[in-house]
């Protein structure tokens, strides 16, 4: 393990100072992924920057509801304008971990979640996404918890989140503060990158820009929503494939869909190609599995997770049955 120098930051712009001015410098907040990674020799940094202690909070203003980057998991799971608007948010999160790191992880910490790929854990591996064009033994190895979407000759690893999967498919917006001081807000469809040929950029952050808070838009609709989690075991397991679903129903004609998935992509994956086939179509099951199929056309799987094609849309007719059953 390498050593590191810490310090508490008095405020953000005290933080983002100090991150902007060493390149290997990183913020924490709760360090539930950051721990495991700096004991497996994976995450090496040289100063980091806790800004666990910046007020959290989780506001509602015209309909739209913000959660600032240092709310917990667990606050966020359990507030009531989360359950009542987005229960597919609160199932998400409580489908991940376990409560004791529910209680620590961050809003903007579980955006900045890294994969779960054995060959990335393991530093006696090359791994691109940790040391560029050393090569990516996951694409002929063990792959079967790996992409079947979004993936490249470089990088085929999945990435873990469940709750990312759950604002994908709200629209939600990231709001950041770069080291100039110039605010951005950043679509969460961009936020995340795809490997393509730099799989160890991540996402479209800036060195020392610092995620403020995640908003997610009005949409009324949402409360008709779910999150389904398929794994290999009941608790503290990643997602094998997840669905995370909302439908808004007029009559027996489905008006508006979000639909997005986990385990299957590089990053959370919404899935227009579904949403489209869905909207305007009958509300029933027929329509479910045309949608779960056009969901899973161009699905690129490897030679262990070819089952995760048929798991995803299962479990993507699953979800969408749950919703409807919801009155």
């Amino acid at each position: 393990m390498k050593h590191f120098t810490y310090e508490r930051a008095s405020d953000r712009t005290d933080a983002i100072t100090q991150v902007a001015a060493n390149p290997q410098a990183k913020f924490i907040a709760g360090g539930t992924n950051f721990m495991d990674m700096w004991k497996e020799g994976v995450e090496t940094p040289e100063r980091l920057i806790d800004i666990r202690k910046f007020p959290g909070e989780i506001t509602v203003t015209d309909g739209t509801l913000r959660l600032d980057a240092t709310t917990t998991n667990s606050q966020v799971a359990y507030h009531s304008q989360v359950r009542d608007r987005y229960p597919v948010l609160s199932e998400a999160i409580l489908a991940g971990a376990s409560p004791q790191l529910r209680n620590m992880a961050t809003t903007g910490g579980n955006l900045m979640q890294r994969n779960r790929c054995s060959y990335f854990h393991d530093v006696s591996y090359p791994c691109n996404k940790r040391v560029p064009n050393s090569g990516c033994p996951a694409i002929e190895g063990i792959n079967r918890m790996h992409a079947i979407f979004g993936t490249s000759d470089r990088c085929i690893a999945a990435h873990p989140s469940d709750m990312c999967v759950a604002l994908a498919a709200l629209g939600a917006v990231v709001q950041t503060r770069k080291p100039d001081g110039e605010t951005r807000n950043i679509a969460f469809k961009d936020f995340h990158l795809l490997p393509g040929d730099t799989p160890h950029i991540e996402t479209a952050l800036e060195h020392g820009e610092l995620i403020e808070a995640v908003e997610i838009p009005p949409l009324p609709w949402a409360k008709r929503s779910h999150y389904l989690k398929v794994r290999d075991r009941h608790s503290y397991a990643y997602a094998l494939v997840s669905a995370a679903v909302a439908l808004e129903i007029e009559g027996d004609k489905i008006v508006n869909a979000r639909v997005a998935m986990g385990g299957v992509g590089t990053k959370p994956w919404r899935s227009p190609e579904a949403e489209n086939a869905l909207i305007g179509a009958k509300n029933n099951e027929e329509s479910f599995i045309a949608a779960a199929s056009a969901a899973l056309e161009g699905a690129k799987p490897y030679q262990y997770n070819v089952f995760k094609i048929e798991l995803a849309q299962s479990t993507l007719v699953q979800a969408l049955l749950t919703v409807n059953s919801e009155q």
